[in-house]
């Protein structure tokens, strides 16, 4: 097994892809350390396994401190890393939810300061071969009405990622993974056909198409790979729709049609 007691790191790793990425590495026989703030989900995913396999910290990763103290705890314990997935993020919406300073403020620490913070203070533990992995959205390139704080911190983190690839370079790889419509939902519920049809693979992503693809981006597969940002939609952003394709209207003035 190529990951057998590598030790990853994982932020925002108690639920939806973050949790789907850490149980396929420990799947893989490596060690994992999750940051997240939801302390039930991250208490109830650590249940499930061996603590020295699987160490769970409660906090959140827009704090310094709490960065901080999360990667003393990370080298404190393993003394290296193999694989940072930096996964976490929030939105406030944007200017038609009239987000506040403090609010965009928020999204982006969360979303590219805390990447770039952590990479830096583990960047003297990465191990041979190391391989970094930031999860951004193809609402970087494309939004809906109202994202502006998500889609500007989903930029951000494809442009930290071919930053941080070539001041890195020989110490670690790093990628980014744009997934597009990922049912994240614990419901059973069957997606809408139409919404399924709409996307030229024919169904909506789940976490695990993220999770395969991290895995083998911090895999040795994977060599020859760093600075890019690989698009996971089922195919979406390279459908061109204009009024009346596919059965597609846009009527002026309603914003039910206009998706």
């Amino acid at each position: 097994m190529e990951f057998l007691n590598k030790v990853c790191v994982v932020t925002g790793g108690a639920n939806g892809i973050g949790r789907c990425i850490v149980e396929r590495f420990l799947a893989e026989g490596a060690k994992v350390v999750v940051i997240d703030m939801d302390n039930e989900a991250g208490r109830q995913l650590a249940a499930c396994y061996d603590d020295k396999r699987l160490l769970f910290y409660h906090g959140d990763i827009a704090d310094k401190a709490v960065l901080e103290d999360f990667a003393w705890k990370v080298v404190d314990r393993h003394r290296w890393v193999d694989c940072l997935v930096n996964n976490a993020c929030v939105s406030r919406k944007g200017l038609l939810s009239s987000c506040a300073y403090e609010d965009f403020e928020y999204v982006l620490r969360v979303g590219v300061i805390a990447p770039y913070y952590l990479t830096n203070m583990l960047k003297s533990s990465l191990g041979p071969g190391a391989s970094i992995v930031n999860i951004s959205s193809t609402r970087a390139e494309q939004s809906q009405p109202n994202t502006e704080s998500y889609s500007a911190a989903k930029g951000g983190v494809g442009a930290l990622t071919h930053a941080l690839s070539i001041s890195l370079a020989g110490r670690a790889r790093v990628n980014a993974i744009s997934p597009g419509w990922i049912e994240t939902s614990q419901q059973e519920a069957e997606p809408d056909k139409a919404d399924m049809l709409q996307h030229p693979a024919g169904r909506i992503g789940t976490p695990a198409d993220i999770a395969e693809l991290a895995l083998f981006l911090c895999s040795d597969k994977a060599g020859f790979l760093t600075g890019e940002n690989i698009v996971v939609d089922g195919g979406m952003s390279r459908q061109m729709i204009y009024h009346g394709d596919h059965g597609w209207r846009f009527t002026p003035g309603d914003e039910r049609d206009a998706r």
